[in-house]
């Protein structure tokens, strides 16, 4: 089957006037403004935008890796709380990044960045996902996501993106266990660190929004998670279809 007879039932073809397939008429459309630098602020977190105050922090919550956590980053590690200072605040005046940084009573235990503004269109990525030992395979950190997520849609965007390393298996899991769709593979898109990397590229846009959003909501709802704080259900056993 060719790639324009796999048609997403959201997009709903029509014809114009010469009997041509178009998509469906986004009417009024204006375009997207860059999301606004203010704290979100969930049940167990609170993202901050960064600021130079916060680098201590977040240097001592990266200091408890072994340097594995850097494996498919393109920067790290770093020496010292300056360096990586520096490291974001460059991306940032360069690369355009707008960084996050998720706290959990008052520790930084990591960060994730707006990027790849395509205001025009209504698409953002989520990039530089930084994640502290601390972070990994917690509900912090999937309140982190759902938050960003969560004030792209808010703000009008009609596309929100998820890339990664195609052999970054942690990663390319935790985008699928999101409920990003995943949409191919850029072949040799980037040489990070000196060696090839071939792109995997996911996406959560506008019609998917509503049931990714009452999944990720009936997971973070409190009755899911027992006195201890261990989970009734997983995420991943938990349809788009059950949620909604």
């Amino acid at each position: 089957m060719l790639p324009f007879e796999r048609l997403s039932p959201s997009l709903k073809p029509r014809q114009d006037g010469f009997g041509n397939a178009i998509g469906q008429a986004i009417p009024d459309w204006q375009g997207c403004h860059r999301l606004p630098d203010v704290a979100m602020t969930g049940r167990t977190c609170t993202l901050l935008p960064y600021g130079p105050a916060l680098a201590d922090g977040l240097f001592e919550a990266f200091s408890l890796d072994d340097g594995g956590m850097w494996t498919y980053l393109p920067y790290g590690p770093f020496a010292s709380a300056g360096e990586l200072a520096d490291s974001v605040e460059t991306y940032q005046r360069h690369r355009d990044f707008q960084t996050f940084v998720i706290v959990k009573n008052e520790r930084p235990l990591g960060f994730a960045s707006y990027m790849r503004y395509d205001c025009p269109n209504g698409s953002v990525e989520v990039g530089g996902v930084t994640f502290s030992p601390a972070l990994r395979r917690s509900v912090v950190a999937t309140e982190a996501m759902y938050l960003m997520m969560k004030a792209a849609f808010d703000h009008g965007y009609r596309r929100y993106e998820w890339k990664c390393d195609q052999l970054n298996r942690p990663s390319n899991l935790a985008a699928l266990r999101l409920g990003f769709q995943f949409e191919g593979v850029f072949r040799n898109a980037t040489v990070p660190k000196g060696r090839r990397r071939d792109t995997a590229w996911y996406s959560v846009i506008v019609e998917d929004w509503p049931g990714v959003k009452a999944r990720l909501e009936a997971w973070l709802d409190p009755e899911n998670f027992d006195e201890g704080g261990r989970q009734r259900q997983s995420l991943s056993t938990l349809p788009l279809s059950q949620a909604g």
